[in-house]
């Protein structure tokens, strides 16, 4: 579905924020791009949209070069922006002028997106509902259109906790084996239990990118008592409900994927968990 390779990229001439970065995701998949802010998660996912365009390096998106913009490939990507845009129109309005853009927009499927976000009025004009509302308007119409490539850049910013909820249970519901959906977050426990791959940003290159299946079978998460020693320990966490640990899974014991505590022992000390894989 999209393949990068050795991509550079640079706002200014100085400072590269992406330099020899490789990538491939295949459909079937949701596939969590996660890093802190500003580590190039939101250049990325507009490099595949072919919103921006890279110095170096080869971007393919289904066969397409995104450069090139051709219509083939837009009606077949959707992109939701953090920052939304302004628009006064009513979502009525909204979906009349650019669902004819993707061809297997479903007004339906969008109607029962709004209806599960509590939204049932489609003559409210978008300039007046708050951010919170409209991300969801944008997540429904984003999920309506059915595209192969769906590419959301922090879409859970602005959403209250049941709204996140929510999110999670129609994103889960609307990515079949011809669809692949990216969601780009730093918020990474908002995906928890939906994503199928994780890929983890730092210092503007990608460190990690492994199936979850992968990862829970090298991988050990576990609350430990503060007295017991393991050589297995990885990484750990003092927290007040107790002792959280990644370890090396060395018996195959099954164990809850924990991605904020993957996230963090990334960070700490990547090297030792790469070796893993």
């Amino acid at each position: 579905m999209v393949k990068i390779q050795n991509v550079t990229f640079s706002y200014s001439k100085k400072t590269a924020l992406l330099k020899n970065l490789s990538l491939e995701l295949e459909a079937g998949r949701i596939h969590g791009l996660l890093g802190k802010n500003g580590e190039g998660k939101s250049t990325l996912l507009k490099l595949m949209s072919g919103l921006v365009f890279s110095q170096e390096g080869n971007i393919e998106v289904m066969g397409f070069n995104p450069q090139k913009r051709k219509p083939e490939m837009l009606r077949e990507i959707f992109f939701l922006p953090e920052e939304l845009p302004q628009i006064t129109l009513s979502i009525e309005n909204y979906e009349k002028i650019y669902a004819p853009f993707y061809p297997n927009f479903s007004s339906e499927q969008f109607d029962n997106y709004l209806k599960e976000f509590d939204i049932e009025n489609k003559k409210l004009m978008l300039n007046k509902l708050s951010h919170g509302q409209k991300k969801k308007v944008f997540i429904a119409f984003g999920l309506a259109t059915n595209t192969k490539l769906l590419l959301m850049d922090e879409p859970t910013n602005g959403l209250d906790i049941p709204s996140k909820g929510q999110f999670r249970r129609m994103v889960a519901s609307g990515v079949d084996e011809n669809r692949c959906l990216i969601i780009s977050t730093h918020q990474v426990h908002d995906l928890d239990s939906l994503i199928d791959n994780i890929i983890i940003m730092e210092k503007h290159e990608i460190v990690f990118n492994q199936l979850i299946e992968n990862i829970t079978k090298k991988l050990l998460f576990r609350v430990a008592d503060r007295n017991e020693i393991s050589e297995n320990v990885i990484y750990s966490e003092d927290t007040l409900r107790g002792l959280f640990q990644v370890c090396k899974n060395t018996t195959g014991e099954d164990s809850k994927l924990d991605i904020e505590l993957l996230f963090n022992a990334i960070l700490s000390d990547t090297k030792k968990i790469k070796t893993l894989f």
